[in-house]
């Protein structure tokens, strides 16, 4: 779900000028972020102005321009991390009891996160194909185009805070032993454990630029296509499409959707109250 910045707005939103911000992004370091919601650009600029005590656009294009520290730390700013173990446990219990089943029947799986922010989604999906005897024949892929998610994602840290939620949408999510089979304590800290991050490949990767990962069985990519425009949310689709088995599963956010994006030739509802379709016999 889209989350709103709360913080007191010095402007009208609607009014700020991207174009100095896009230009400078796009000329100094060959990033494009014409293609997200507009809306979304527009809050987490007016965010930035904020934060970074800045008039407007124009003086933070001029800064972008002289400063890649500072163009490091605006980019952080359009990354999305809102992310928790078995987010929304009917969809992982639906995979548990209907996707499973039909994973099983390859002799190796290949599952893709993509936009995978800090991680924990990659690791609920680690548990379960252990619990389902098939995480010794699977890799997983994390990616994201966030290095600092990235580098958090690796570390695997579970928030003490959060733990009882984790607990508790394990449990929903069809959980057969105790999640605390799956972390363990470091000098205080709690971590995932280390057989479940062997099994996942961490990787910088941009919907937006990058190409196709090859010969997926599966890919999340949950709660990211809501801050994209559509030609952007029509690249992905393709690109996951493109990077999938013959038959393979895509599983989207619970906002989300493939009905009025171009891909009716690609995917097709499999469990469409849990948003996961199935790749068509005649493929992309």
């Amino acid at each position: 779900m889209i989350i709103e910045d709360k913080s007191d707005s010095r402007t009208d939103i609607s009014k700020i000028e991207l174009t100095p911000v896009f230009e400078a992004i796009s000329c100094q370091y060959g990033y494009s972020l014409d293609k997200y919601s507009k809306k979304f650009l527009q809050r987490r600029i007016e965010k930035c102005l904020i934060k970074y005590k800045l008039r407007d656009t124009i003086e933070m294009a001029a800064r972008l321009k002289r400063d890649q520290r500072f163009f490091e730390s605006i980019l952080l700013e359009f990354s999305v991390l809102v992310t928790e173990a078995f987010r929304d446990p009917s969809v992982f219990l639906a995979i548990r009891k209907n996707v499973i089943p039909i994973l099983k029947t390859y002799p190796f799986i290949k599952i893709w996160h993509a936009g995978c922010a800090s991680g924990e989604e990659a690791y609920s999906m680690a548990i379960i194909l252990h619990e389902t005897g098939l995480l010794e024949r699977a890799t997983i892929y994390a990616t994201d185009f966030n290095g600092e998610a990235l580098s958090k994602s690796y570390e695997g840290k579970i928030s003490e805070k959060a733990l009882s939620l984790y607990a508790q949408n394990y449990q929903e999510a069809g959980g057969t032993r105790s999640f605390s089979n799956y972390y363990i304590e470091k000098n205080g800290v709690l971590y995932f454990c280390d057989f479940l991050r062997k099994k996942i490949l961490f990787a910088h990767h941009n919907l937006a630029h990058d190409e196709t990962f090859s010969e997926m069985h599966m890919v999340f990519c949950r709660n990211v296509m809501i801050y994209f425009d559509k030609e952007l949310q029509t690249r992905a689709i393709h690109l996951f499409g493109n990077s999938s088995v013959h038959r393979g599963f895509l599983c989207l956010g619970n906002k989300e959707s493939i009905k009025f994006i171009n891909s009716n030739n690609i995917y097709e509802p499999f469990l469409e109250k849990e948003r996961i379709y199935r790749k068509k016999s005649s493929g992309v």
